[in-house]
């Protein structure tokens, strides 16, 4: 086989591993491939109902807020290198006034995949404004998480509630231990 052939044929195996891996992150259920509004907007609402039914103490996050961005179900996958993908809303006073996409990507020993969901709480107006000015939003380390997991609980103090962005991650079985969104980069999409 000439050297042009099997170049040709190193091509053409990496397009069909890329697409195979786009398929099965579609299959996951993320909304990848799915860019219906109304879909998105039933997985905040759900997302939002799960996350208030299993800590109930984010109620009063979300009251106190100046907006949330709610990104109902990201799908993280990977060996050695890895990413994350999700679709989700930025609702202000309960309404849906901009749609986002999530992308992470990360190296390092990691082999197999999880799903799980994630709000953050814009706690001023000043870092809400900030987040919708930006062409692509990254959390970094100045993220306050909110659910711990010892016991599960709410931690919502003094010093907390003076962070202008709040973070909850959760997965469909509840707490994600060890959460961390840092490195994440949000990007306003047009469903």
């Amino acid at each position: 086989m000439s050297s042009f052939s099997s170049s040709r044929m190193t091509r053409r195996g990496f397009a069909l591993a890329a697409l195979a891996g786009a398929g099965v992150t579609a299959a996951c259920g993320n909304g990848v491939g799915n860019s219906n509004a109304a879909t998105i907007d039933a997985r905040v609402d759900a997302t939002l109902n799960q996350m208030y039914s299993q800590f109930p103490n984010t109620r009063t996050l979300a009251e106190k807020s100046t907006g949330m961005l709610v990104m109902p179900l990201v799908t993280e996958a990977g060996f050695v290198f890895g990413g994350a993908y999700g679709r989700g809303a930025l609702r202000i006073n309960g309404v849906t006034v901009d749609y986002y996409s999530t992308v992470k990507g990360n190296a390092g020993l990691q082999i197999g995949a999880q799903q799980y969901a994630h709000v953050l709480f814009f706690m001023t107006e000043d870092a809400l404004a900030g987040f919708r000015r930006s062409s692509g939003w990254a959390a970094g380390a100045d993220v306050e998480y909110v659910i711990r997991d010892e016991g599960n609980s709410l931690t919502a103090d003094t010093n907390t509630l003076t962070s202008p962005v709040l973070a909850a991650v959760f997965g469909q079985a509840g707490l994600r231990v060890g959460a961390t969104l840092e490195g994440t980069k949000y990007t306003r999409i047009i469903p």
